[in-house]
């Protein structure tokens, strides 16, 4: 395999967010309470480099954001953390496990919603369930917060449909219950909003908050800057595959927040 070629120096103009600290208060080196360590990330399809050295941390009970335009690499760092394709170097660690020689361990202590499918479009969301429940081996008694997660995200009318018929923002809010219903230990969600309605927005946001709450790390990939600050307290910064900045999601709030992100992709 073709090894990638050195990281080149940053050429990108100094700001303010980029001054900043990485997400997880680290310094040097990976801090050893990180649940999701990322070093020198590299994915290539072909010629084509979808990611470029990439680093990111996430400690216990944080919150990221993956922010940037489509094809910025947000997508394909997640299938990477979830152990769906394998990375072309760097390293990357999830639960302290190595995703590329520990992939099945890494996808038994993960909850990942993709961009794009994930549903089994003859199965209805209770089937889903129930399939999840048996394969993660979930204790008895899971019908219960099975049940809350579906009326939170107001699928409880469309429970005993099959999803196939499901609308775009209907399957996101699956894909975000089946990423959370386990409660794993890192909770990832690709473009979660898409599509959704607020009230589907409000439920993913209290996922992201319970998620946090009992100690998980999340990580969240979205174009959406005004949803990301509301659900992380870190946004990690990606154009053309590679990080670009390292910021604390308050310093993307507001029109002065707009402003600053623009001018990162820019």
């Amino acid at each position: 395999m073709t090894q990638p070629p050195e990281r080149p120096a940053s050429t990108h103009a100094s700001t303010p967010a980029q001054r900043t600290a990485p997400p997880s208060g680290h310094a040097d080196g990976a801090s050893p309470a990180s649940v999701v360590d990322v070093a020198g990330l590299w994915v290539r399809f072909g010629s084509v480099d979808a990611v470029r050295g990439i680093d990111l941390e996430v400690a216990p009970g944080a919150a990221t954001a993956l922010l940037g335009r489509n094809g910025a690499g947000k997508s394909t760092t997640m299938r990477v953390l979830a152990g769906v394709i394998p990375a072309t170097g760097g390293r990357a660690t999830v639960g302290g496990l190595d995703v590329r020689t520990q992939t099945l361990e890494v996808k038994r202590v993960t909850g990942y919603c993709p961009d794009v499918g994930g549903l089994v479009p003859r199965a209805t969301p209770w089937e889903h369930l129930q399939l999840a429940a048996r394969l993660r081996r979930i204790p008895d008694g899971w019908e219960e917060r099975a049940r809350d997660l579906i009326e939170r995200f107001d699928l409880g009318g469309a429970a005993h449909r099959v999803t196939a018929g499901f609308s775009h923002g209907m399957g996101r809010r699956m894909s975000v219950i089946l990423a959370a219903f386990h409660q794993p230990k890192v909770l990832l969600l690709d473009e979660p909003f898409d599509g959704v309605d607020p009230l589907g927005v409000e439920a993913t946001m209290d996922v992201i908050a319970d998620a946090r709450a009992r100690g998980a790390a999340v990580l969240v990939s979205t174009h959406l800057r005004d949803l990301a600050v509301q659900a992380c307290q870190h946004a990690l910064v990606l154009r053309g595959g590679s990080a670009v900045a390292e910021v604390p999601a308050d310093e993307l709030r507001g029109e002065d927040g707009a402003r600053a992100y623009r001018a990162l992709l820019d």
